[in-house]
């Protein structure tokens, strides 16, 4: 569905380890931060869509954290969507606060992402992640793994998946060892991507992580499962975001003016089975649905924030998302072309390796990044010119595709 929203305002927390604060303290800093920026007062709110995955594990609080978030700030009376969609959660909520003022039914929504993911028992953390394939078939999902790995002639150690680390890491390790094998891509290609993304997080205060590195200190890290070591996947975090999205008429009433970012499409898809290999995987079949909406191709689009959860998910989004042809996600990291200055920066935030990766929040935090871009509020990490931009965010595993995956187009 073409979209016809504005982005009127935005807020957000800085990411890391917040074990001292509680979840509603969290999120209720991101929605006042957003709130102000709109200019407007609590009470123009006519709905919320709250995003959150691990509260349920991390704090005991189910089935009412994002009415429990709210009434904190003294919101009430509104209809409140609690929304849980893996890694995509917070562009999930996005995408329905979009939705609904598409379609007419509200003038003024919030949508917001929040979330704790520290825990002094990382088994419940671990089990976040652990929770976002198919529990019941989880032998099946360790066997995938290790077929694909012993596919290209290598052997899987999956000693410690899921306990020991999150088992998306060992996801990551299989679709990295398979892009090496049938592309040629390198483990200093992926490094690239930690080392650019790494230099953009120290120019963002609000990043998890702000200290540049180089391809040698990514190489020389600890390593996690090979070909990655610990700077090619994304951390462990705290932190919320919010957006506060109305329709144009509102905004025009309003006088939101160059302030307001318009969402020119948000498409929200799952995964499913492919006849074969060789057939379009959710994020190219979902990213070529959005540029149709938004009436625009990879070519036009100024910057992105997409789902880099480790080095080579930046690496073969690249692909996905038409910025290169398949199998040159390496060279076009390698040129460039995708750091500040290059011709389509990816990840100015620090992306989810630096900038940080609370699960629920994520997808949100992305489209403040890139409203800020679009209204030159940026600093030392603002591209030039910046008129476009997307983000790509995707979340759970299903069969060997992303269970849930967003593609959202902003323009100025």
């Amino acid at each position: 569905m073409k979209q016809n929203a504005i982005v009127a305002g935005v807020g957000m927390t800085p990411f890391g380890n917040h074990s001292a604060r509680g979840l509603k303290g969290l999120a209720g800093e991101a929605i006042q931060a957003a709130i102000t920026d709109a200019g407007i007062d609590a009470g123009r709110l006519e709905a919320a869509y709250m995003g959150n995955v691990a509260a349920s594990i991390i704090t005991g609080q189910v089935c009412v954290p994002g009415q429990m978030a709210l009434r904190e700030l003294g919101i009430g009376r509104i209809p409140v969507v609690n929304v849980e969609n893996a890694c995509a959660t917070a562009a999930t909520a996005f995408e329905q606060a979009c939705s609904m003022i598409t379609l007419g039914r509200y003038d003024i929504v919030l949508a917001c992402g929040y979330e704790k993911l520290y825990h002094e028992d990382k088994q419940r953390t671990f089990s976040a992640f652990t929770g976002a394939v198919d529990v019941e078939n989880m032998e099946g999902v360790l066997a995938d793994i290790q077929a694909r790995v012993k596919a290209v002639g290598m052997d899987a150690d999956l000693e410690g998946a899921g306990t020991k680390r999150s088992l998306f890491m060992d996801i990551y390790m299989a679709w990295a060892v398979e892009h090496m094998n049938r592309h040629g891509t390198t483990r200093e290609q992926f490094a690239a991507v930690s080392a650019k993304n790494a230099f953009h997080g120290s120019l963002n205060p609000r990043a998890q992580f702000q200290q540049a590195l180089t391809v040698e200190d990514v190489l020389a890290a600890r390593e996690i499962a090979w070909p990655l070591t610990l700077p090619m996947c994304s951390p462990v975090g705290d932190g919320a975001a919010a957006a506060v999205v109305m329709s144009e008429r509102m905004a025009r009433q309003l006088a939101i003016g160059d302030r307001g970012i318009r969402v020119a499409s948000s498409v929200l898809a799952s995964g499913w089975d492919y006849a074969s290999e060789e057939e379009a995987q959710l994020p190219a079949v979902v990213a070529k649905q959005a540029y149709e909406e938004a009436g625009i191709g990879p070519e036009d689009v100024s910057c992105i924030e997409l789902h880099d959860a480790s080095a080579p998910s930046e690496l073969i989004y690249y692909e996905h998302l038409g910025l290169c042809a398949p199998g040159e996600g390496g060279a076009l990291v390698e040129s460039g072309a995708t750091r500040l200055g290059g011709r389509i920066p990816v990840n100015t935030s620090g992306g989810l390796l630096r900038k940080g990766h609370p699960i629920g929040a994520t997808g949100i935090a992305q489209i403040v990044e890139l409203t800020e871009q679009l209204r030159g509020e940026s600093g030392k990490r603002q591209v030039e010119g910046a008129r476009i931009g997307l983000a790509e965010n995707g979340g759970g595993y299903i069969g060997r595709d992303a269970a849930a995956l967003a593609v959202t187009v902003l323009t100025k």
